[in-house]
């Protein structure tokens, strides 16, 4: 009987030392100390404590990467706030009257008019470079009806911004408009006010 109940002394004491005493009692042999070692939350903090540093070594770098102006995610970071785009701008109106194809059609023509006029543009040419071409950025915005277009072309054409007001034929009535591409920052004042074409 005691030599069934000395080992599960033994267990216990090592347990006992695990969790509540820092330092090993003298009665426990080096093999438990071993066990009690190997699984004790120093050794589990001790290969934690490198994980930890590393990860806050990783962080701190990528922190410090993106401080610097010289990287590749602030230039990013810059293109996107002031990236090309196209606004394209749709009467809502038509919209609600004419069908789909027929409206989408019209910004097609406003856009593609927009960018031939100014083929020669240095924007133009970068928005339709190879590099370029598969990610181009338009921003579709929609007016209430005629009165809200042709002002809008007359505010872009007194603020300088090259577009395109596309007048329909044979009926000879604008149906919406397009400018050529521009550095965001350029032009989104002059839209601000108008809505998402939704």
């Amino acid at each position: 009987m005691a030599s069934i109940l000395s080992p599960t002394r033994r267990f216990t004491a090592s347990l006992s030392h695990h969790y509540f005493t820092p330092t090993p009692p003298p009665s426990i042999g080096a093999g438990t100390t071993s066990c009690s070692i190997s699984f004790g939350p120093r050794v589990l903090s001790s290969r934690r404590r490198p994980r930890l540093i590393s990860m806050s070594s990783d962080s701190s770098s990528a922190a410090a990467a993106a401080a610097d102006p010289t990287t590749n995610t602030v230039s990013s970071q810059n293109d996107n706030d002031d990236v090309l785009v196209q606004y394209v701008v749709l009467r809502r109106d038509l919209i609600d009257t004419w069908p789909l194809g027929s409206v989408v059609t019209q910004g097609c023509h406003a856009s593609v008019s927009a960018i031939w006029s100014h083929k020669d543009d240095p924007h133009t040419s970068q928005y339709c470079s190879p590099q370029n071409i598969d990610s181009m950025h338009k921003v579709t915005l929609e007016v209430k009806g005629e009165t809200q277009i042709v002002n809008l072309s007359e505010k872009l054409t007194a603020g300088g911004i090259d577009h395109k007001l596309w007048i329909e034929q044979p009926e000879n009535f604008p149906t919406c408009l397009a400018t050529k591409p521009y550095p965001k920052s350029t032009v989104s004042l002059f839209f601000k006010r108008l809505k998402l074409c939704k």
